[in-house]
């Protein structure tokens, strides 16, 4: 769906004519430990629900940003799911009915803090990433992957536990993006950008983001 002026609309919740399985994720959203940027969305619906362990006493966050794509059955793990490791037993007595323990404080548990998914990142089938985890911006998760430890930006892991397969650019390609952040832009620019977005040939786009960045710099306008 689109807005009036025919520009992509980030509230729609079904952005794709004729799919009711496509959504956009951030209008979604009830929790307010949920942070999701726009255009980011999920090939199923209920997205919330691929959100497991996500306990409001811990005050972890699940922060992800804009142009992610996220597979069908992928699931992120918060961290409710660790137990305290430090004493005895690992068992959970206070999530219980019945049992004399009270919630143990926050230093005990082996809490691994947010969770954080960069922008333009794309997350396989039926992954699923650990609590704490951070993945950067153009990163590639593999199907069936297991991610337990940070991806750097414009990577592309696999695997169980998720490994390094390779890298998607030199890294000044990728330096050049992480400046430019094209996510950041207007739709009107972002629709301008496409043709280079999706450019195969890596020495034009390159080329092309140097005197975009230039022209930034300069405050003028690229051709």
């Amino acid at each position: 769906m689109a807005t009036k002026d025919g520009m992509p609309d980030p509230s729609a919740i079904f952005p794709v004519p004729g799919a009711d399985t496509v959504t956009y994720v951030k209008p979604t959203i009830k929790s307010e430990h949920i942070i999701v940027g726009d255009f980011t969305y999920f090939s199923d619906v209920d997205f919330e629900r691929c959100v497991t362990h996500h306990y409001d006493f811990y005050g972890d966050r699940l922060i992800i940003g804009k142009f992610c794509q996220i597979a069908k059955g992928v699931e992120f793990i918060m961290n409710g799911v660790n137990h305290q490791m430090n004493a005895a037993s690992t068992f959970p007595f206070y999530i219980f009915e019945g049992f004399l323990k009270p919630i143990p404080p926050l230093s005990d548990m082996p809490l691994k803090g947010d969770t954080v998914i960069e922008n333009d990142v794309w997350i396989g089938q039926y992954s699923t990433i650990m609590p704490g985890v951070h993945i950067g911006s153009g990163a590639i998760i593999g199907a069936n992957s297991t991610v337990g430890s940070d991806i750097p930006p414009y990577s592309v892991v696999a695997g169980n536990p998720a490994k390094l397969i390779r890298k998607r650019f030199d890294d000044e390609l990728t330096a050049l993006l992480l400046e430019f952040k094209w996510w950041d832009k207007p739709i009107n620019e972002i629709n301008r950008l496409i043709p280079m977005l999706t450019d195969d040939r890596l020495d034009t786009v390159k080329e092309k983001l140097k005197r975009l960045l230039k022209a930034e710099a300069s405050g003028f306008a690229a051709e």
